[in-house]
């Protein structure tokens, strides 16, 4: 799933991409039944479509 700012995700309001490494994105989100800020992990479509790179998430 592609994520970008303004979207909602569930219960949380994405803001902005913090960072992304070999596996996974991570997202400034907030958190609206709390009201707080969170950072949320998310795998990439490259990752979750490959069932090759999706078994190495899944095993660590």
């Amino acid at each position: 799933m592609a994520l970008s700012p303004g979207m909602r995700l569930g219960h949380y309001d994405v803001t902005a991409l913090l960072g992304e490494g070999g596996m996974v994105q991570v997202w400034q989100d907030t958190d609206t039944q709390l009201g707080h800020q969170v950072a949320l992990k998310i795998l990439p479509d490259a990752v979750a479509d490959d069932p090759d790179r999706l078994a190495l998430f899944s095993s660590v």
